[in-house]
């Protein structure tokens, strides 16, 4: 028979080396995110232990004469842990086509590729995130074949993330990780009158990171411009120890205390579909109940419910009191939903946003070990 499970196992008895090529584009959200959930736990990662966990976050097209949601958290994260964490800004304001294109991208977009890769053959960093990379490719504002020869000499331990839509086929040649985000609709939301709901779901690599990514942007929101914008994340089938963004979470709490809470639940050990224990249903029961509870409040403005599809997939929790809970949800509270699933259950249809994570590539299926910091 074969056993069909979902949970996240932290105590690895070992973990990868060798760094690999993480590839997010595709038309649906949650790319950005994605990478920004990896830089949160890569500095988890680096307040806890001596290892080498330096982040270089380079954003392209995402000039500093725009404000973005998540820029007030990264700096905050830049001044409390300056040794972990660097960024740097490329390119315009304003969105622009092929036909639009000036001298000015071409020198931000090769500016942004030459700290590249400086940062790449420095051997400083763990992960360097070239975040919308792949758009700059698209619209031949650098070579190709010249970021794609550098990215497969990278120094063995680096970790490389590139995100956008529109990657080029050789760049997914190299990846050792592909994950393709593609949009869904539903009219339920609108019909109902609701809005603010992002399911992330599918099989690939990027559903919870992003979702980190997502909180990671509201408590910038919280930081910068509305000090009443509390973030609440609970994670279910997670409740062992060991989760490298654990440690960034505390940090933002401890500098920020009023602006993020932060709840896991379930055991350390994988769900197995027809062998549900009485914990699982206890501690499911336990997370909703604080989730129900926040929701109806009105006292968060954002809040991830994170791996609560697989949880009500494996039937620890029933779907209508959810269905029910986001029907009367504050019309300024956001809610982020994650996990893969079987069955689509009922809310999916209230979804103003549902993104669907298609694995194209993944190199756990190729017996890579998963790596603390990145994976989890």
């Amino acid at each position: 028979m074969t056993r069909t499970g979902i949970g996240i196992r932290t105590a690895v008895s070992q973990e990868r080396i060798v760094g690999q090529i993480h590839v997010y584009d595709g038309a649906g959200k949650g790319k950005s995110q994605a990478a920004l959930g990896v830089v949160l736990r890569s500095i988890g990662l680096g307040i806890n232990t001596p290892l080498q966990s330096r982040v270089l976050l380079l954003r392209f097209l995402k000039g500093p004469a725009r404000h973005y949601e998540e820029d007030a958290a990264i700096e905050a994260l830049q001044r409390g842990f300056p040794h972990l964490i660097d960024q740097v800004r490329t390119g315009r304001a304003e969105f622009f086509g092929p036909d639009e294109i000036t001298r000015f991208d071409r020198l931000e977009a090769q500016r942004g590729w030459d700290v590249a890769k400086g940062a790449i053959a420095s051997g400083l960093y763990s992960v360097v995130v070239l975040d919308e990379i792949n758009p700059v490719l698209d619209l031949g504002l650098l070579s190709t074949e010249e970021v794609v020869r550098t990215l497969d000499h990278k120094p063995e331990h680096l970790e490389v993330i590139a995100t956008g839509r529109s990657a080029p086929p050789a760049l997914l040649e190299i990846a050792d990780l592909h994950s393709e985000m593609k949009s869904h609709y539903h009219a339920g939301g609108a019909e109902n009158g609701i809005d603010g709901i992002e399911i992330y779901t599918g099989a690939g690599k990027g559903k919870s990171t992003s979702a980190l990514g997502k909180a990671l942007q509201a408590i910038g929101k919280g930081i910068s411009h509305d000090q009443s914008h509390r973030v609440l994340i609970v994670q279910w089938l997670k409740g062992g120890s060991g989760y490298t963004e654990d440690a960034a979470i505390a940090a933002l709490r401890h500098s920020y205390p009023n602006l993020v809470d932060h709840q896991r639940c379930g055991g350390d050990a994988i769900v197995w579909r027809g062998q549900q224990k009485e914990i699982d249903y206890v501690e499911a029961e336990r997370g909703w109940e604080i989730a129900r509870s926040a929701i109806a409040s009105g006292l968060y403005k954002t809040i991830v419910l994170d791996e609560l599809n697989p949880t009500v997939d494996l039937e620890l929790l029933e779907v209508q009191p959810i269905v029910d809970a986001l029907l009367r949800k504050p019309k300024d509270t956001e809610i982020i939903i994650t996990g893969r699933c079987q069955n689509i259950p009922a809310y999916f249809e209230l979804a103003s946003v549902h993104s669907e994570v298609f694995c194209h590539k993944h190199y756990a299926n190729h017996g890579v070990e998963l790596k603390r910091g990145v994976d989890f």
